[in-house]
């Protein structure tokens, strides 16, 4: 069995490049573009009565020049994926520099020969993009950290580990093997809390993840806890961020189980649908049940995570009715390429 770190890898911020074929960095790229647009005719134009005619003016050249940049960063971007953050910064201003280079001679003014001015305002937009989306990415980066944190403080509490020494101890004789494969898994439980966790994950293993926690609970919950896996459309290799599953199972449990007197049944569904990935956890809801905040935190730390990897093509909904509490997450469908 694998050893586990006792001093992992502190996370860092990623340095790589924003996914030009998402749809969020799309529109953000498009109005930050335009915006830098508006801030040159600010700077360039003394006369408010003459900002309606410069806008214009500008929104002329910049516009098409803008969309071909978009176009060909799109269906580069498995290229640009596979260079180094360097280079692929680098790949970014020459495709803005060529495209204005190919424009010029279509959108310049009459007598206009200065090429260069183009090319550097078109560098400089560029560069000014690329430190935005590098400084956003540092920014919401915290969040995996935090996630990981959190997930560690939840999981090291004393009465969890507690919990399962003491289960692991009432079963040890009346069935040994049952004993060391728990052990095992909160083994495995810890060593997966701890790696670092700055890129996505394979649902399959989000999924094993969750059956090990779910076992470890069952020995202290014992019939308590009734687990239901819908997941005959999961695809298993889709990429998903680390850590999402487990902290929903654990709310799922905490706060529709463990407060309740009878059995009670969690659902966790799984499934594609067209290029989507639909998650869902469903657990019941006791009336007047307080503990709220963890739960919060836990949730609004996976929708920063989601935003941080995939933008707007992701997002997280509660629906609290009929004595249940379901958390669905929607995220578009990735595989690792080979």
């Amino acid at each position: 069995m694998k050893s586990i770190k006792q001093k992992p890898d502190p996370i860092l911020p990623r340095a790589g490049l924003p996914d030009f074929r998402n749809l969020g960095v799309l529109l953000r790229l498009l109005l930050l573009v335009n915006l830098f647009g508006v801030a040159t005719v600010f700077v360039r134009v003394d006369e408010p009565a003459a900002y309606p005619l410069a806008f214009i003016a500008m929104a002329g050249k910049l516009e098409l020049p803008l969309f071909l940049a978009l176009l060909l960063l799109f269906a580069l971007q498995p290229l640009v994926e596979r260079l180094s953050p360097r280079n692929g910064r680098v790949a970014v201003v020459f495709v803005a520099l060529a495209v204005a280079a190919a424009t010029f001679p279509l959108l310049r003014d009459v007598g206009e020969s200065a090429l260069w001015r183009w090319l550097s305002w078109a560098a400089a937009a560029a560069a000014g993009v690329l430190l935005y989306f590098d400084n956003r990415s540092r920014r919401h980066s915290r969040a995996l950290t935090e996630a990981r944190l959190m997930a560690l403080t939840a999981r090291i509490r004393p009465h969890f580990l507690f919990n399962c020494l003491n289960g692991v101890l009432g079963v040890i004789r009346a069935d040994p093997r049952r004993a060391e494969l728990a052990l095992e898994e909160l083994a495995e439980l810890f060593r997966a809390l701890m790696r670092d966790n700055r890129e996505l994950v394979p649902l399959g293993e989000e999924l094993d993840l969750c059956e090990r926690y779910v076992d470890l609970e069952h020995l202290r919950l014992g019939s308590r806890l009734n687990m239901r896996w819908e997941l005959d459309d999961c695809p298993r290799d889709a990429l998903v961020p680390p850590l999402l599953l487990q902290p929903l199972v654990e709310n799922a449990i905490y706060h529709g189980v463990e407060p309740s007197g009878q059995a009670a049944e969690i659902v966790v569904r799984a499934g594609r649908r067209a290029g989507e990935i639909l998650i869902e956890v469903d657990n019941p809801m006791e009336p007047g049940e307080r503990h709220k905040a963890g739960n919060r935190m836990a949730l609004e730390n996976i929708r920063e995570r989601l935003m941080l990897f995939f933008d707007l093509e992701a997002g997280l909904e509660i629906d609290a009715g009929g004595g249940r509490h379901r958390v669905s997450i929607r995220l578009p469908y990735r595989r690792k390429t080979l």
